[in-house]
């Protein structure tokens, strides 16, 4: 597939490294140099990232905490990985934004999707924080809302597996890739690739999901370029 808009899904745990929590500035700096690389092909990269390497909601609110204080907390963690990910984008000499769907004018600007669509035309690599601004929505399903207000050709999911198998293969080594593999077969296998609100709003929208390895140098480049790299996921 030609790509000319992406949206690229990070997890906040990616960004910890080897870390326990918070955020290493070699991973940062890595992913950041991966991306430079992508928009020096003229493509146009939008990114969502989360806030797990931070606080997550979740988990907060097994700990007796009220959820929609917890998911408030998450959305501004993902604020602080935008703000650390703008920073070492713009090291590398590529203009970015941090839109937010939460209003914080003296570090962000507010989402707003003409907005967003013109910084994209315009070269800029557009960072998107706090999820979708409303609590109980994780960033994944914010990766699919706005990969399709922005018109992006598709979802990139980075994570530090490789695309999707029948099985875990950090823990089961005859675990089977799948090169591409539809909506319905990844609901009816029981597979996690995305929260179910996620997956459902890409798959009713059309939009395909590419899961692959980001940790893995030249892996984001190569999928720009038309290599097998990861798992599609398409109607």
């Amino acid at each position: 597939m030609q790509y000319k808009r992406i949206l690229l899904k990070l997890s906040g745990e990616a960004l910890m490294g080897d870390r326990s929590y918070g955020i290493d500035p070699k991973r940062l700096s890595e992913y950041a140099k991966e991306i430079k690389q992508v928009v020096e092909k003229g493509i146009e990269v939008a990114i969502v990232i989360g806030g797990g390497n931070i606080f997550r909601g979740v988990a907060g609110a097994s700990n007796g905490m009220d959820r929609v204080q917890g998911d408030y907390m998450g959305m501004l963690a993902t604020c602080i990985n935008g703000l650390a990910l703008q920073s070492a984008i713009e090291t590398e000499g590529v203009k970015t934004r941090l839109l937010t769907a939460i209003k914080m004018e003296q570090v962000a600007e507010p989402f707003i999707k003409r907005r967003a669509v013109r910084h994209l035309e315009k070269g800029r690599v557009v960072i998107f924080g706090a999820g979708t601004g409303n609590p109980y929505f994780t960033t994944d399903t914010a990766a699919v809302l706005r990969a399709i207000e922005i018109n992006a050709d598709a979802i990139l999911k980075g994570t530090r597996v490789d695309g999707i198998y029948n099985s875990d293969p950090e823990k089961n080594e005859d675990a089977i890739k799948f090169e591409n593999i539809t909506f319905k077969e990844v609901i009816d296998k029981g597979l996690k690739v995305m929260d179910m609100t996620a997956f459902t709003l890409s798959e009713e929208n059309k939009l395909p999901i590419t899961v692959f390895d980001m940790n893995t140098n030249g892996n984001l480049l190569k999928l720009i370029s038309g290599e097998n790299i990861g798992t599609v996921v398409k109607n």
